[in-house]
């Protein structure tokens, strides 16, 4: 693993900071959509909700909103408040994002990425969750709006692991993982895991730190607030 600390200072400009934002939905979008689309593997939050619709008919979607709900839940017991703003941004941007990822995915299968070489799509697969990684750096420096999973990340990355990623990385992976042996337990079989699955518990906190450093180096955290400030601009180390 990788040791990273990111270093939040100035804030960037509005129209910079969009830019940056557009960028990283786009990175997101289509990281997940091959994901998806190459079914080699979901990301741990999503392959959670498979397994947990599997045991309990409940459709996918609610699963999906009802764990993004649970998780803005936790993220306001964290920082000990309400902060709507925050909460609408973690709504906001959970609807238009999970409606390109099935926009980028049909496209892909339609086009046949499914009929490329297994290495190809294990290539492309891992690829893909190094988007996300990317996608996940980029938003959370620019700290507009966020998904509430890579919310809680931020949150608990500054509050208390000193801006590691890969640690908080991996705690917040710990949930997901949890539900999955339970369902598994249960219905004595597993769905959407596989090398990408693998390969984003192994490596998607630490390549979160890389990209920190080494793509657009000059846009820092802005805007942290996890709960022991209004508006954290200091040095972490």
């Amino acid at each position: 693993m990788f040791a990273n600390h990111a270093v939040p200072v100035r804030t960037k400009s509005q129209s910079e900071n969009l830019i940056y934002f557009t960028l990283s939905i786009l990175f997101n979008s289509l990281g997940n959509a091959l994901t998806v689309a190459l079914n080699l593997g979901s990301a741990l939050w999503t392959a959670s909700a498979v397994n947990f619709t599997f045991i309990t008919g409940i459709p996918l979607a609610v699963v999906l909103f009802a764990s993004g709900v649970a998780v803005i839940i936790a993220n306001a017991v964290i920082i000990g408040k309400l902060d709507w703003r925050r909460i609408m941004g973690n709504v906001i941007f959970m609807v238009p994002f999970s409606y390109l990822i099935g926009i980028i995915s049909d496209y892909l299968i339609m086009w046949g990425i499914n009929d490329l070489p297994l290495i190809v799509r294990v290539v492309m697969d891992c690829f893909g969750v190094c988007l996300i990684s990317l996608a996940i750096s980029i938003y959370q420096r620019v700290n507009l709006m966020l998904h509430p999973v890579d919310d809680l990340m931020q949150i608990i990355r500054f509050k208390y692991f000193k801006g590691s990623a890969t640690i908080a990385q991996l705690v917040t992976f710990m949930p997901p993982i949890l539900i999955t042996v339970i369902c598994w337990i249960i219905g004595q079989h597993l769905l959407a895991i596989n090398i990408g699955t693998i390969f984003a518990l192994l490596f998607q906190g630490s390549l979160v730190g890389v990209f920190d450093k080494i793509v657009f180096p000059s846009l820092k955290h802005q805007h942290l607030d996890h709960g022991e400030t209004k508006n954290d601009d200091r040095v972490h180390s």
